[in-house]
């Protein structure tokens, strides 16, 4: 979907400001936004795909006055009540009312390092060979999908070349809905900078991303 946090090329919001020895959190409430967003997906009710398409199917004018961590909280209001965990009226009185679902799973506090170090890999054997390989000219699709996806709108479309090819990945476009992890080749794709950002551009940088095998055609 062309969500609020697609923002790549769009024109309007100011230069991109670096914060200079920024600190992990701006605020102690930041790091229990984290923990509980954590320990919730530990659960087992969804995956990250649900996760970021739930942040970024929030009202743009919601989505660009929050902040990060805002943005992180009110998307796990939506998936705690997705699921069944919470209810509006356990929200508006801040406790538990209604019967809620029971977790697969509890991410206990002495799991917790251990959990993290782990991590969760992606990576996925896929039985087809690759379908393009390193030096391959390519084109993005242009499409305007209504669901998520990870293939942002300034490269959408555009034509560029493979760099390179990497393993199969789950696949975002459908784990995010349910509808399996379907996984494909991901590749590594370089787009000059007039081909991005058009006439009057510097030729001279570049511009790379990893896109899924389906969102490319052979150019």
């Amino acid at each position: 979907m062309n969500g609020p946090q697609d923002l790549g090329g769009q024109m309007g919001f100011g230069p991109v400001a670096p914060e200079r020895d920024e600190p992990y959190f701006h605020a102690e409430w930041e790091k229990r936004a984290l923990g509980v967003t954590l320990c919730a997906g530990a659960m087992g009710a969804w995956n990250i795909d649900e996760s970021r398409h739930a942040r970024e199917s929030l009202h743009p004018a919601d989505y660009y006055s929050s902040s990060y961590y805002q943005i992180w909280i009110k998307a796990l209001e939506t998936l705690l009540k997705r699921h069944g965990f919470l209810s509006e009226r356990d929200l508006k009185a801040g406790e538990a009312i209604d019967p809620a679902a029971a977790p697969k799973r509890m991410l206990k506090a002495e799991n917790v390092p251990a959990v993290l170090a782990k991590g969760g890999p992606c990576n996925r054997p896929v039985e087809t060979a690759p379908r393009f390989k390193a030096g391959d000219p390519v084109r993005t699709k242009n499409f305007n999908p209504t669901g998520h996806t990870r293939l942002p709108r300034y490269a959408r479309g555009k034509q560029g070349m493979i760099e390179a090819v990497h393993d199969g990945f789950v696949f975002p476009d459908t784990n995010a809905h349910g509808q399996g992890e379907n996984p494909q080749w991901v590749y590594t794709v370089v787009f000059d900078g007039p081909e991005i950002w058009g006439e009057g551009a510097d030729p001279t940088l570049s511009v790379s991303i990893d896109a899924w095998e389906s969102y490319l055609e052979p150019a």
